[in-house]
Parts: C-alpha cells; sequence; structure tokens
C-alpha cells in the first residue's frame, strides 16, 4: 500500500500527458480541416469515406490506417480533413472495428454519375459489362476482382459470328485482371487502351503514393498478397504478370463509339474497329484529356501529363492548368536547369490547390524560375512559339513543349447514347 501514492502519481501523469496529447492532435487535425476547406480541397475526386458519428468511438484506428493522411480526430470524430488526399483504397473501412465508416461516390453538393448494373457486372444493355472505377469500386483490390468475375459471367455468352469474344477497354486493375481472365479462358479478347502506359489512374498518383494494402486474387496468378504497396512496385508488378501471361495490350487506342450489330457490337477507335460479341468497359473516372481545341494541338510536342521532367532540360515550356497537376508539373520543371516555364490559368486565382504547391509556385516565380499568367488561354500553337490571349493583349511566348493538365471528359455521354442508364450518387454508396 506504501506504492499507492506513487502508482497514482504516475497514473495520473501519463493521463495528463495523454489527454495533452490527444488535445494537440485534434487542433491540428481541425486546423487541417478549416485549410482544406478555406483551399476548397474538401471534396474528395473518388471513392471517399463517410464517418457515422453516432457510431464512431474516436478510436482513430481509421485515422493511423490511412497512408494518405486525410483523416483526422475533430471533436472526438473521425473526420476526412483533407478530401483532395484521399484515393479511395479503403484502409479505413477495414480498420475500423465498429463498422462506422461507408465508402460512397458523390457528395451532397457534387452528384456522381454510377451506371447501373446487375452483380453479374452486366448493364441494361445486355452484352456491355462494366466493371472497376467506372461501375463504382475505386478499391483496387475490388476492381480487379471484378474484372476477373465479369469475364467469368460473359465467357457462357455464345460467341457467334464475331472477330472478338470480348473487347476490354481500359487497362487499369480491372481491366488487366480481365484480361488475365480472358487468356486463362482461351477467349478471343482485344484490350484497348487510349494512354501509352497501363496501371490507370494508379499511374497517375503521386510518386511513392501507397497504392493497394489488402490480397488480391488474379486468374492465372493466383492469390497475390500485398501489405501496403507503393505504386511504382504495384506497376512493376503488373508489368512482370503482362510481361509472363503474354497479355497483348493496345495502347494509344481511345474508344471513340460503341454500336449494336446484331446479338453483338461494334468498338470503334480512331484506328480500328472491333467487331465483339461482349464489350467489358473497365474504364476509371479520369476520362480522356480535355483538349484546348486550338490550331497546332495536334502537333507532337503537345502532352497531357508530365512524365519526366528532365526531359524538358534547356526548353522552353508552356504548362497548361490550374490544379495541383498542373502547379506540381510548373514547380518540377522549373527545378529542372535551364528550362524556361510558363504557367497559363484561365481564372484570377489558383483556388482548389494544397497549400503546399501554392507556396512551391510563389517561391519558384518569386525566385525568377517561373512565368504565371492568370486570366489566359491558348490561342494557337506553333512549331517554335505559342500565342497566348492575356488580360492585356495576345503575346507570343518562345516555345518547345506544351503539357495540358486540365483534367479528363468522361464517357458518360457516349455510354448514354448506347442506352446504359446512370444514377446520380450523392454521397451514396
Amino acid at each position: 500500500m506504501q506504492y499507492l501514492p506513487l502508482y497514482a502519481a504516475v497514473f495520473a501523469l501519463v493521463w495528463l500527458l495523454f489527454i495533452r496529447r490527444q488535445r494537440r492532435i485534434t487542433r491540428l487535425h481541425a486546423a487541417q480541416l478549416a485549410q482544406s476547406l478555406e483551399a476548397g480541397l474538401a471534396e474528395p475526386p473518388s471513392l471517399h469515406p463517410v464517418i457515422d458519428p453516432s457510431r464512431c468511438l474516436g478510436s482513430s484506428s481509421c485515422v493511423t490506417a490511412c497512408p494518405e493522411d486525410a483523416l483526422g480526430i475533430v471533436k472526438g470524430k473521425a473526420v476526412l480533413v483533407n478530401g483532395a488526399a484521399c484515393i479511395g483504397h479503403g484502409a479505413c473501412f477495414a480498420a475500423c472495428p465498429v463498422d462506422a465508416i461507408s465508402l460512397v461516390f458523390g457528395s451532397e453538393k457534387r452528384g456522381v454519375d454510377i451506371p447501373n448494373v446487375t452483380p453479374q457486372f452486366e448493364s441494361n444493355v445486355p452484352g456491355l459489362f462494366i466493371a472497376g472505377e467506372l461501375g463504382g469500386m475505386g478499391l483496387i483490390r475490388k476492381a480487379a476482382e471484378q474484372g476477373r468475375q465479369a469475364v467469368e459471367v460473359l465467357r457462357k455468352r455464345a460467341r457467334g459470328q464475331f472477330d472478338f469474344d470480348v473487347v476490354i477497354v481500359g487497362c487499369g486493375p480491372a481491366g488487366l485482371s480481365a484480361g488475365l481472365a480472358a487468356i486463362q479462358h482461351k477467349l478471343r479478347y482485344k484490350l484497348i487502351e487510349q494512354e501509352d502506359s497501363l496501371g490507370g489512374a494508379v499511374f497517375h498518383y503521386p510518386r511513392n503514393k501507397i497504392a493497394m494494402t489488402a490480397p488480391v486474387k488474379l486468374a492465372l496468378v493466383g492469390t497475390v498478397r500485398f501489405g501496403e504497396v507503393q505504386k511504382e512496385k504495384l506497376l512493376e508488378f503488373w508489368q512482370g504478370v503482362v510481361a509472363k501471361a503474354g497479355l497483348t495490350i493496345a495502347f494509344q487506342e481511345t474508344m471513340q463509339g460503341v454500336e449494336r450489330e446484331g446479338d453483338g457490337f461494334v468498338v470503334r477507335t480512331a484506328r480500328n474497329s472491333y467487331r465483339t460479341r461482349s464489350v467489358l468497359l473497365a474504364l476509371g473516372r479520369r476520362g480522356t484529356p480535355r483538349k484546348l481545341e486550338v490550331p497546332g494541338e495536334e502537333t507532337a510536342k503537345v502532352v497531357y501529363r508530365l512524365i519526366d521532367p528532365a526531359q524538358y532540360d534547356g526548353q522552353a515550356v508552356l504548362v497548361v492548368g490550374g490544379g495541383d497537376s498542373a502547379l506540381e508539373a510548373a514547380i518540377a520543371l522549373a527545378e529542372r536547369p535551364g528550362t524556361s516555364v510558363t504557367l497559363s490559368y484561365r481564372s484570377a486565382a489558383f483556388s482548389r490547390v494544397k497549400t503546399k504547391n501554392r507556396l512551391a509556385l510563389e517561391q519558384a516565380r518569386a525566385a525568377g524560375r517561373l512565368r504565371v499568367e492568370l486570366e489566359s488561354s491558348v490561342k494557337a500553337i506553333e512549331s517554335d512559339k505559342v500565342m497566348l490571349q492575356t488580360s492585356t493583349g495576345t503575346v507570343a511566348l518562345r516555345n518547345d513543349a506544351v503539357i495540358v493538365c486540365a483534367g479528363g471528359l468522361l464517357p458518360t455521354p457516349l455510354l448514354k447514347q448506347i442506352g446504359i442508364e446512370f444514377e446520380t450518387k450523392y454521397g451514396t454508396a
């Protein structure tokens, strides 16, 4: 009993330190939430968690599990404090001990169109299947499973007189998994991808971003057990699987139309037309890059993402856009030796960008490493210059390359023309 006061004092000290730490963390998370709201970054871009405050215990399990620091504890409850950082891999959902988290698309302010599909991944148009993010599944593991399961269903359809049993559109996790399943079942398949690289949305994650945190089952491969795997390692894994399986991918082929032909379809791209019994749309929600629609945009010096800043060393580069991807591209290019960078944005201010990117941009501009032209738009792209319309008139800038970071256009209108029905989700599963 003589040590009881000592134990009580130690316990009280530990408890006091714990309470002080929790209050400090809560203040930090509340500040992050306020900062996100002020910067317009509270709206998540894709699949994201919604926390039921009546069930949340404030255990911080979800906060600890989130590799993106998108969640925090505010007033004793878990809150999405940085919606723009959330990439929807669902680690928080799995970590919650009381099932207080739902993964949803859209919000009360921003609706997201999700196509209606059956549990077998078939849309209301018979023979046209949808798997992955376009169909409402942003989790990489689940998207891959859906691609495999969709092929399990569509392979049972009579083949008919078509060149292919299935045309798979998109080679993200769902499309790659579907392609492996098509090989396993000896289907005549065509896998097309609008970009020049595999991985879909994963390819565009920031460097070293945690991409997946759970096992996934793949045809020909079996169950692959990942812990936390970074983007680069996951892409390296997919590339190895594609090479080993002999999966054929037609890169830089954008789907431009799908038409019914008898009991099958014709899928049209800029290069070819493919007659197929079934179609599997394994598209993400990034969409086709939004074009500037100006003279000269079709030239080879115009691209729609920055891959390697070093390739622009010593060049004059115009970056177009006002989001985080545009700012990050301009900042990275400004650090390269001899590179002259101009950032053009149509609005008067950058409103929906991360604070760290805004500060880095200001520092680079103050140091004279890049030029920022707000309230400007590209009027024409020529071999050695670009014509830029600014608030003071038209200016000609020396130019070797143009990088357009203006977002993407989803194929929703095209799919509606085919007859696919959609439901708009406002923060619902």
